[in-house]
């Protein structure tokens, strides 16, 4: 019989390739409000901002670690950088004008070939800054807005990003939020004009490429009446052995009667604590579509949260999350229903193997003033061996008896008789094995856009390959 292959032996070159660090600027280890400062400093902040992230840092020395989810005893932040500033004098629009090791990198990501495929406009971050920024002439021409969020906070959106920045997820909301609000760098800015359909999708991807770093990029879109988005946002970094932190923060806005479709897959290195905040508020009538992928990291934190504050709003969460080998991925999502005849619908799929642990969490709660509104949550667990662990943790708080709430749950293993009669169709073990979790997590997979429904197939055959004995 042949010896388990664990993943960390499995040829991750596309996402593990790294390139020498060539920064420019790097604020030492730790977290002091003298590095807080040196932060706003580098970034020009306006004086109210300045003031934001020292306040924010006092919440953060205020606040306790959390003790209720997986283990993240092994990050230090004493041992974190929480700024580093890539080898580039500024943001490029042209792709050709972005330094070479930067570029390769994304090139190698397949970013530049999508985006002239099929994005209306692509960001990507390096480290702690967007190094290149563009959207499509036509895109611009109808009123929309993308641009890096610094560019947005110093220009002429300053009062729009005032009037909403960690509005949805307040530094006081737990400790990484409020660590967010001190050292945040990067992400994007979004505004869609009243009835405006971006037909085709706008896309940020983020790399960490130094070990021992942390990345805080900030999304914030805004979604006007009657309009129309479809946001992905992509993530990869390349193995380390020392700890790195993503704490991200997304804030969405989706306004009367407007849709918000936003796609992630996360595929960070098995170093990676992985601790982000997303969370959307939809208005009367409006839409939030969620579809996430959490395949990479060693710890994930992560539960998309949509709060439904208008008459007939909607949120939609379809989501897969992939455990494999010293990973301890605890996700799920959130929704808060807040006004009458909102609905939402919830459909997960978590894979675990060679000893990963994968934790469904929920929480659906239904105020006493959205009457008429109806939820429905449906999570299914998939464990490819007897070694590793899957959970599911749904929670309900209904405050109306006029509401229907429904919940399934569903968790297995793979079935031998299954395999073996895919092998006597002629599968390999290994491709019967893959087929199997493919399958399982085709119905969240549909959901993404094509490029990236074909990256899961594949990670899923890269985790499955040689996991078998």
């Amino acid at each position: 019989m042949k010896e388990k292959t664990q993943v960390a032996d499995i040829d991750r070159s596309m996402y593990d390739f790294r390139y020498e660090e060539n920064d420019a600027y790097r604020v030492e280890e730790g977290l002091t409000p003298e590095i807080v400062d040196q932060i706003s400093t580098e970034k020009k902040d306006p004086d109210w901002m300045r003031e934001f992230r020292q306040e924010s840092l006092k919440i953060y020395n205020r606040m306790e670690m959390p003790d209720w989810g997986p283990d993240i005893s092994g990050l230090n932040m004493d041992n974190i950088v929480t700024y580093i500033r890539p080898n580039t004098d500024r943001m490029h629009a042209k792709w050709e004008e972005v330094p070479d090791d930067i570029k390769n990198t994304f090139e190698r990501l397949g970013i530049p070939q999508a985006e002239r495929q099929s994005l209306a406009g692509v960001g990507a971050q390096y480290d702690s800054e967007l190094v290149y920024h563009n959207v499509k002439k036509e895109v611009a021409e109808q009123g929309v807005v993308y641009t890096d969020l610094e560019s947005a906070l110093h220009g002429e959106h300053a009062e729009m990003i005032r009037k909403h920045f960690m509005k949805l997820v307040p530094p006081t909301d737990h400790k990484f939020a409020a660590l967010h609000g001190a050292v945040w760098s990067g992400g994007s800015f979004v505004y869609v004009p009243p009835g405006v359909s971006v037909e085709i999708p706008l896309q940020s991807y983020f790399r960490l490429n130094a070990p021992g770093a942390g990345q805080f990029e900030h999304t914030l879109i805004l979604v006007d009446e009657g309009a129309y988005l479809h946001f992905i946002e992509g993530c990869s970094a390349p193995k380390y052995n020392v700890a790195n932190l993503h704490a991200g923060c997304v804030e969405l806005y989706v306004g009367k009667n407007a849709t918000l479709r936003y796609s992630t897959i996360e595929n960070w290195s098995k170093n990676m604590y992985n601790l982000n905040t997303k969370r959307a508020k939809v208005e009367e009538g409006g839409k939030v579509e969620w579809i996430s992928g959490s395949f990479g990291s060693h710890v994930s934190y992560l539960y998309p949260m949509s709060v439904l504050a208008g008459r007939g709003a909607r949120a939609e969460f379809s989501g897969v999350t992939f455990a494999g080998h010293g990973q301890n991925l605890d996700t799920g999502t959130k929704v808060v229903h807040n006004a009458p005849n909102t609905s939402s619908y919830v459909n997960t799929r978590s894979i675990s193997k060679d000893g990963g642990i994968s934790t469904f969490r929920s929480a659906v709660v239904i105020g006493k003033n959205a009457k008429g509104s109806k939820s429905a949550v449906s999570c299914q667990s998939l464990m490819v061996d007897d070694i590793s662990r899957s959970d599911t943790i749904p929670a309900m708080d209904i405050r109306t008896k006029d509401a229907d709430v429904g919940h399934e749950a569903k968790i297995g293993r793979i079935s031998d008789e299954t395999v073996f009669y895919l092998m006597s169709r002629g599968l390999s073990e290994e491709d019967a094995r893959a087929l199997i979790v493919s399958g399982f997590a085709d119905n969240v997979g549909k959901e993404l856009p094509l490029e990236y429904a074909v990256e899961m197939n594949n990670l899923i055959r890269l985790e499955m390959k040689g996991s078998i004995g």
